[in-house]
């Protein structure tokens, strides 16, 4: 079976990750020194966030060179010192991959190269149509002579344009540039957004809801492409060891989600239907159940996942550490692949209460408040005060709390109650449950419950209150739980536990 069919792959935002040089901002060298952490977590793959040459408009979204490594970061050699040594450990490498834009500063973009991106005449002195950022305002800029370039993102990511063949080309040989290198896949930033409605008509009221995708939108998942990927897929098989793409893709059906995983298509692609569930029993069933039914008909894996640099973090989503302890046992159990986002393991919340002078983030600049940038502190490695190891400095780019040093690793290492215990615990035991599909059992109205295997069973009790396990592992001993249990007939309130041969 393909590695990435069932793989646990840990996504390194770089910003934040580890600093090897006391700048306050995390780099190449730093993510290198720390895989030995991760070898031991015991994930299979790394995601690396763009490290690309950038203005950092986007933090590393807003690309102006995708063959080389910004120096923030380090440099390319320290890019292909960081793959030989995850491939020693064991660890395969996914890169970010950002095809809809680039930054306003490529060289493309400086030479005024317009037939590679969407420049339109304009309605007289408005925009050609009402398309909208998601990072707040108007969706188009004007230049001098008066035309308008589209940018779905900040001004400083002006739109490709996926009809014009020298784009198509140019991503090609770039895939064949990091295949050539040694990395193992590519995340797609956008993967649903790179067509457009060829007539740009304006966005109806229908399609307000950021991110997610309706039927007919004009800017996202148009169905033209899917040729992108048909092409990208011929690449990428061509190459020996599984290399895999995972597309970042907002639709608002699994069925349409679907349609990115054909054969010839992308491998995999985030469950963002998952993340977005909230903590009850019947939406995170149905989650998984539309999930499991529309990608088994394109013979897709499942990929999961609770966190990444976009959302708030899931101990602050669901309520408490408990529930995403108890989310975490549900999600590492069902089939498929999954993702960590970094720090989860050390149970980080959301970080609320950040200065306006220190945020980064585009959404928080053009108004959505409050961005991002609480999701992306850097890590608490060992110590009791700043940076908590995250670099040989006393400063991180982010400022990190002072409740954050009761989440350092090392205190939580030698901790066998810990959250990092506990992500330590359930990966190594992950591999209990197999291969096998996933079979729902008969279980009280806020108890998940369900078998993928003869001897493996997940029970998560989504409710707060006591309930009874179900009949098959009344008695029986959990191989792990993410809270004490009471007794052997009963599972906590927002609990999970595995129950293993």
């Amino acid at each position: 079976m393909s590695w990435w069919r069932h793989a646990v792959i840990y996504q390194v935002y770089v910003w934040s990750f580890a600093d090897s040089n006391g700048d306050g901002i995390g780099d190449l060298p730093g993510v290198r020194s720390r895989l030995p952490y991760l070898r031991d977590l015991g994930v299979d793959a790394i995601w690396l966030n763009p490290f690309y040459p950038s203005p950092q408009a986007d933090n590393g979204y807003d690309v102006a060179d995708h063959r080389d490594v910004d120096p923030r970061f380090g440099t390319l050699a320290d890019a292909d010192a960081l793959l030989s040594d995850a491939h020693a450990l064991g660890l395969r490498v996914i890169i970010d991959l950002v095809p809809n834009h680039t930054s306003s500063a490529h060289p493309w973009f400086v030479a005024g190269q317009r037939d590679r991106y969407l420049f339109r005449e304009g309605r007289g002195s408005e925009p050609p149509n009402n398309w909208q950022s998601a990072f707040g305002g108007p969706a188009w800029t004007r230049v001098a002579d008066g035309q308008w370039y589209l940018h779905l993102f900040a001004p400083e990511q002006p739109d490709l344009d996926w009809t014009n063949p020298e784009v198509r080309a140019e991503f090609e040989d770039i895939l064949r540039f990091w295949f050539d290198r040694g990395v193992d896949g590519f995340r797609i930033d956008v993967a649903h957004g790179l067509a457009k409605d060829p007539q740009m008509p304006d966005l109806h009221e229908r399609f307000a809801e950021r991110g997610a995708a309706a039927a007919g939108h004009p800017f996202f998942d148009v169905d033209e492409v899917h040729e992108v990927y048909r092409d990208w897929r011929r690449i990428s098989d061509a190459y020996p060891g599984d290399r895999v793409f995972v597309g970042e893709i907002w639709v608002q059906s699994a069925d349409r989600l679907a349609l990115y995983l054909r054969p010839d298509e992308l491998h995999t692609a985030f469950n963002f239907a998952f993340l977005s569930a909230r903590w009850k029993a019947g939406d995170l069933r149905t989650a998984i159940d539309d999930t499991l039914r529309s990608l088994a008909a394109v013979g897709a894996p499942p990929t999961w996942v609770l966190s990444n640099h976009d959302v708030v973090r899931h101990v602050t989503r669901y309520g408490s550490v408990q529930r995403a302890r108890a989310a975490t046992l549900l999600m590492l159990a069902l089939p498929g692949s999954a993702y960590l986002y970094q720090g989860e393991e050390l149970g980080l919340p959301q970080v609320t209460d950040l200065p306006d002078e220190v945020r980064r983030d585009p959404e928080f600049h053009r108004g959505q408040s409050p961005g991002r940038d609480g999701c992306r502190v850097p890590l608490p490695w060992f110590g009791s005060s700043p940076s908590y190891g995250f670099g040989p400095g006393s400063a991180a780019w982010l400022p990190q709390p002072p409740s954050w040093a009761g989440y350092v690793a090392s205190r939580q290492s030698g901790d066998p109650s810990s959250v990092l215990s506990l992500y330590r615990a359930a990966l190594r035991l992950r591999p209990g449950f197999g291969d096998g599909p996933l079979t729902w059992l008969p279980s009280a109205p806020e108890v998940l419950a369900f078998r993928r295997s003869p001897d493996a069973i997940c029970v998560v009790n989504v409710g707060d209150e006591p309930a009874p396990l179900p009949a098959e592992v009344r008695g029986r001993t959990p191989a792990l739980t993410s809270a004490p249990l009471e007794n052997t007939d009963t599972i906590s309130g927002a609990t999970a536990a595995w129950f293993l041969s």
